[in-house]
């Protein structure tokens, strides 16, 4: 042995064989320490995984696993059991033949090591007592520690009393431990010795979710802390994509921190510092989103929305459509950063326009003028007018206007031009009847189609270059004296002949 009560090797121990109730075992594996996200123990209600009791060696299960050990002790004392067994001057193998001495009643062994049966249908019968045993099923390595801690320990506690002549020692193995479960202190006194023992003493229990430490079988001693934080379920939307996850957080905030959700300028649908309930809550997330919109003919607007769809965005920005407006993409489509969308306004609206009402002419004929002369004798006065009009309009730009109705505010006063109806003189007018007669059969106002017009069948080029245009646009729509006046002009500029009516000149024996 070294120090007051742990052994010094892997041996077994050998009592009398008057006090040898129960044989110990060989090695035992050392005590978990704290670890997070434990998985569910296999073993039972105090949370043994089946490779971390101490009453179940590895390599095998022989009955001497039905005896007190030291570990059994040492389990049943806790870290404080080396202080323990000094307060009272005691070797731990000296403490075991005082519990075998003190005890004077075995407890019943669990019914469940003996529900086995032979292939004839009989109880099975018990093993040699040292012969090696496959790894029990775990519900017996969890019975047989029960039993045993349940024994152990008010045994071990009764030696303490007789050795102390009181219960001080024994009392000392009331612990005072600390348990933190997410954040909320509360101190306890127990006499369990592991972890799991005193959470399931205090009715906690440990989620698969749950992070716990130290580890369930963990021995706890006086002053421990045990420290359990609760995951929490949580369901996140993040614009429309659905996403499930489990975290310890207490707060929105911190879960979808730890979750690497964006929230700068995002709508949450809860606030960032409520409280995460430990059934879960659903969270909805709508991230910020900078799109280009084109509203008409409008210049291009950066706008940034949290909206999911076009719809949304443009209920969010009080946007309208009309009922010949349209959109693209469409309402129901979903925004991402960088889409463009696009509103193309139709609409038709009723305007009323000032205008102007021109003077209307009025002509007074004046005999003392020559025909095509005009002389304005009174500008007269512009009228005003509204007009209403019924105006179709694409993206600000007009495509249609019908007019509705017109109402006069101010008459126009009306411009008076006096024009001259007097004919030119006409010098040799029976020769140019003559000359009509032979080109055109004396019809002043002929007009063939050929390109040639009038009594004396002038064409477009010499009626304007000789001043035809200030009495008509063409020849025929001249007078007969007009038409000689021009013909007379064309005879002078060939020296006073007629070579311009060169087959009529001929046949009439004109110059």
């Amino acid at each position: 042995m070294t120090g007051r009560g742990r052994p010094d090797d892997s041996a077994g121990h050998s009592f009398d064989e008057s006090t040898d109730w129960f044989r110990p075992v060989g090695d035992q594996p050392a005590t978990a320490v704290g670890v997070l996200d434990h998985p569910a123990p296999a073993g039972g209600p105090h949370g043994f995984p089946p490779a971390d009791h101490p009453s179940f060696p590895p390599g095998g299960f022989p009955l001497s696993a039905l005896s007190v050990t030291p570990q059994d002790v040492l389990d049943v004392l806790g870290p404080d059991a080396d202080e323990l067994l000094a307060s009272v001057n005691v070797e731990i193998d000296e403490l075991i033949r005082m519990v075998n001495a003190e005890t004077t009643v075995l407890p019943p062994m669990p019914a469940v090591l003996f529900q086995e049966e032979s292939a004839e249908g009989q109880p099975a019968a018990a093993p040699a007592a040292d012969q090696p045993q496959a790894a029990p099923p775990a519900e017996v390595m969890e019975a047989v520690t029960s039993w045993k801690r349940k024994f152990v320990k008010a045994a071990v506690a009764a030696a303490l009393v007789t050795l102390s002549g009181g219960g001080a020692t024994a009392l000392a193995m009331d612990k005072t431990v600390t348990v933190d479960v997410d954040g909320q202190l509360q101190t306890i006194s127990t006499y369990e010795s592991t972890v799991g023992e005193v959470l399931a003493d205090q009715g906690i229990q440990v989620g698969a979710h749950d992070a716990l430490s130290p580890s369930p079988q963990a021995a706890i001693g006086d002053g421990g802390k045990i420290t359990l934080e609760r995951g929490r379920q949580v369901k996140v939307s993040v614009d429309g994509e659905q996403r499930e996850a489990w975290t310890r957080a207490h707060t929105v905030g911190e879960a979808l921190k730890q979750l690497g959700v964006q929230t700068d300028g995002a709508w949450v649908s809860s606030d960032a510092n409520a409280q995460i309930p430990l059934e879960g809550m659903s969270v909805d997330v709508k991230s910020n989103k900078t799109i280009t919109l084109f509203d008409g003919g409008g210049a291009a607007q950066q706008v940034q929305t949290t909206a999911l769809t076009v719809g949304e965005m443009l209920q969010a920005q009080g946007i309208t459509l009309g009922p010949e407006d349209s959109i693209d993409p469409g309402l129901d489509v979903k925004l991402v950063s960088g889409s463009e969308i696009h509103i193309s306004r139709t609409g038709t609206m009723v305007i009323n326009e000032p205008e102007k009402i021109e003077p209307p002419v009025q002509k007074i004929q004046d005999p003392n003028m020559m025909r095509g002369e005009e002389k304005v004798e009174d500008e007269g006065t512009p009228g005003e007018q509204i007009v209403t009009y019924r105006v179709t309009q694409r993206n600000g730009v007009e495509t249609a206007r019908e007019k509705l109705g017109v109402s006069v505010k101010t008459e126009a006063k009306p411009k008076i031009v006096r024009v001259g109806t007097k004919l030119p003189t006409v010098e040799g007018g029976a020769v140019w009847d003559r000359l009509a007669q032979c080109e055109a059969s004396g019809n002043w106002a002929i007009n063939n189609g050929n390109g040639y017009y009038g009594g004396l069948q002038f064409d477009k080029r010499t009626w304007d270059a000789y001043g035809g245009g200030q009495y008509a646009a063409y020849p025929h729509q001249a007078s007969r004296e007009e038409q000689i006046a021009i013909a007379t002009k064309v005879r002078d500029a060939r020296g006073g002949t007629y070579s311009a009516w060169p087959g009529c000149r001929a046949k009439l024996g004109l110059a």
